[in-house]
């Protein structure tokens, strides 16, 4: 569990994840931020390159209640009644920050793409997909990731679906 004492941090845990399978990937340094308009800005990607991560709670319907990784391109945003549609729920919301911070070890802003948490389901837009490579907060405000695409797949697993507004 993400939030175990004797879990290296999160940073640590994704650089072992990648290097380990050989993901086509690198570190970048700059300074803590962790809005997506911002951070992208600072990293030189474009917003719907960024792979913005939002931990969410899904209510009600044949699934009981459970917590979800949604994961968007940054310049989006996200469409709730699709989430929920999708899980068979009947609401779907943010979790609390503690919640948030407990599932994946993270201070909001600094979530990656990846559910290290088993309690965690991951679903992506598919519109982020039509990049080749991904830009995203890896567990700290200023530490990014760049990697290749193919490989946040494989790795990640996620349900693929539309959760993005089209707005």
């Amino acid at each position: 569990m993400a939030s175990d004492v004797f879990a290296p941090p999160v940073f640590d845990r994704l650089v072992a994840l990648l290097s380990g399978a050989k993901a086509r990937f690198r570190v970048i340094e700059h300074e803590a931020e962790g809005k997506s308009e911002a951070i992208s800005v600072i990293r030189g990607n474009r917003p719907d390159q960024a792979a913005k991560a939002m931990v969410l709670d899904v209510r009600g319907g044949g699934g009981g209640r459970r917590h979800v990784l949604a994961i968007l391109p940054g310049s989006r945003k996200l469409d709730f009644a699709a989430v929920a549609t999708l899980f068979e729920a009947r609401k779907c919301g943010f979790a609390s920050p503690e919640t948030a911070q407990e599932l994946t070890g993270c201070v909001m802003g600094a979530v990656p793409p990846f559910a290290l948490d088993p309690a965690l389901a991951v679903v992506v837009d598919e519109d982020l997909l039509t990049n080749e490579t991904l830009f995203f907060n890896a567990g700290r405000l200023d530490r990014s990731m760049e990697l290749d695409t193919r490989d946040w797949l494989a790795l990640a697993k996620p349900r693929i679906a539309r959760i993005a507004s089209r707005a």
